[in-house]
């Protein structure tokens, strides 16, 4: 079986840009949140809002998703990005052998702001950050080591560095033409989530470039959502103290 290299991250954490990076190499087989499709839309869907008569897809199940993803890798590599929530209850040893893991961590206040602005009625359950730190902390018990951790404002501030580093680290060359690439592009056509909606940015945008890091508030925001902020934030800090540095 080939490399299968997972990075895990939490949602509105820039992981789709990153993704599409990935795609511009043209060595890997991408794979776009491909558990979440079965943890929303499958058969027996596991998010928290579902509603009997929503979307489903008969025969898509987490289980089928990983058949797919192994049978993909044992004709060449595979990159998948994906959330440790929609898959908790499948960690164990032997699973988690299978990957090559990384995380992509962001701040909450601007995850949290980025969901209250599309979904007003996200669930808590839906936000991430405890199951990514659970993963994170797993496997460093279990390798002895800690996996390694980009946080996306590090990112964008300066992606040639962070990229090459993330490379160096899950074992594949560093392609810095991947950081370009042409505006116009379709990310929605790898995502089964509501058309690609989310991902108008990313189709206007030309690649990874430089960007001043930014700062939001939660000021404005519902006592609900600065709630959620600040139990998800001692997990983001968590991962933060291992993240990578160039």
């Amino acid at each position: 079986m080939h490399k299968i290299i997972a990075l895990w991250a939490v949602p509105r954490s820039t992981s789709t840009a990153f993704e599409w990076m990935m795609r511009q190499r043209g060595d890997l087989d991408c794979l776009h949140e491909p558990f979440g499709e079965a943890w929303y839309q499958g058969e027996e869907p596991l998010w928290h809002r579902f509603r009997p008569g929503e979307v489903t897809t008969p025969g898509l199940t987490l289980e089928s998703v990983w058949a797919d993803i192994r049978e993909r890798a044992e004709k060449g590599p595979v990159f998948i990005k994906d959330f440790p929530h929609y898959i908790s209850h499948m960690w164990d040893r032997d699973f988690l052998s299978h990957f090559t893991h990384a995380f992509l961590i962001r701040d909450p206040a601007k995850t949290i702001t980025s969901m209250q602005s599309k979904r007003p009625d996200f669930h808590e359950g839906e936000v991430g950050f405890p199951e990514q730190r659970a993963l994170f902390d797993l496997l460093w018990a279990l390798s002895g080591d800690p996996p390694p951790v980009i946080d996306s404002d590090d990112l964008l501030e300066n992606p040639h560095d962070m990229t090459r580093a993330f490379c160096r680290e899950v074992g594949i060359d560093f392609l810095p033409g991947a950081l370009r690439w042409e505006p116009g592009g379709d990310p929605s056509a790898h995502s089964w989530w509501d058309g690609g909606s989310f991902h108008a940015n990313l189709a206007r945008s030309t690649g990874l470039t430089p960007q001043p890091r930014r700062y939001v508030t939660l000021d404005a925001l519902p006592e609900r959502v600065r709630q959620v902020h600040r139990r998800m934030r001692p997990h983001y800090d968590h991962l933060y103290e291992h993240r990578l540095r160039v």
